[in-house]
């Protein structure tokens, strides 16, 4: 069974182009030429992989695990053409994000300093797993637990978790606020990165939430008045916003923050990067 790479990114530009046609000209191809590589593509794995109708092109159930196979593989291609043409090993975190708040910019400095043989990129990738499966990062900064059976975990730090309101809000004059007082607040969350769920309220005083997929989304929104926030100290430190002041939470417990990569695939600096990332939370 011979799966080309060529393949693979005619599958992938289909599904983020959202059609053939846009695919296409991503690519650099005609319509057709996509048409049959996706084709080529079915038949070699015997599988279906798109579904296609006349509004919309969506990947089936083995399509979206494909999907995420064939990110990892050409995202590990790209790090090996990187790594043979720069003479320089790669490495890179990604994060969904805030990366690692206060410390990124240390984090980058002392790495550039202590290990000049790798260099470091940071990759912001808002999904559940900050680009692991995707293939676009070797390690991901995460702040809740992964899928366990695929990625190994650690612990390196803790952030406190703060409230973001508008400039103007009432409780933007308090040093601190207790969840309480937010219940009855529209909370603006992201189920797909973020750390705050309504279960941190008890069940019959929970306030009612809407969804963001963006951190500058989910600012400009708070920004406005029409919503609160509850995030990690990190975002604090890497999105100041006018209009918006953060505010630490008496009552909720810190946030986790893990570093994670593939259990079967571990970077060769992973060790390295846990612990100068623990060293900076344990000094700070």
């Amino acid at each position: 069974m011979d799966v080309e790479l060529r393949q693979l990114r005619c599958l992938v530009a289909i599904v983020d182009e959202g059609g053939f046609t846009d695919a296409a000209i991503a690519l650099g191809v005609s319509q057709a030429a996509v048409s049959r590589t996706l084709a080529s593509l079915e038949r070699t794995l015997g599988v279906r992989l798109l579904r296609r109708t006349s509004r919309e092109v969506a990947p089936t159930p083995t399509g979206l695990r494909v999907l995420a196979q064939a990110r990892r593989v050409l995202g590990e291609v790209e790090g090996l053409v990187r790594t043979a043409t720069s003479g320089h090993a790669g490495l890179r975190i990604g994060y969904a994000w805030s990366a690692v708040g206060r410390h990124t910019s240390a984090f980058q400095r002392r790495w550039a300093r202590e290990h000049p043989e790798t260099d470091l990129h940071l990759v912001r990738v808002n999904s559940t797993t900050a680009g692991l499966a995707e293939g676009t990062c070797d390690l991901a900064v995460v702040r809740r637990a992964l899928d366990e059976r695929r990625f190994e975990q650690v612990v390196v730090g803790r952030e406190r978790r703060l409230c973001a309101l508008g400039a103007d809000d009432p409780l933007a004059r308090r040093r601190s606020v207790r969840l309480a007082e937010l219940a009855d607040r529209v909370l603006l969350i992201d189920r797909r990165t973020g750390t705050t769920t309504a279960d941190l309220w008890p069940p019959d005083a929970r306030p009612d939430t809407e969804e963001t997929h963006d951190v500058d989304d989910w600012l400009t929104v708070i920004a406005g008045g029409r919503a609160v926030g509850l995030t990690a100290e990190s975002t604090a430190h890497q999105y100041p916003r006018p209009g918006v002041v953060y505010r630490p939470v008496r009552d909720a417990e810190p946030i986790a923050v893990r570093v994670a990569w593939w259990r079967d695939d571990p970077h060769p600096a992973t060790g390295a990067v846990v612990a100068l990332l623990g060293e900076l939370y344990r000094d700070a």
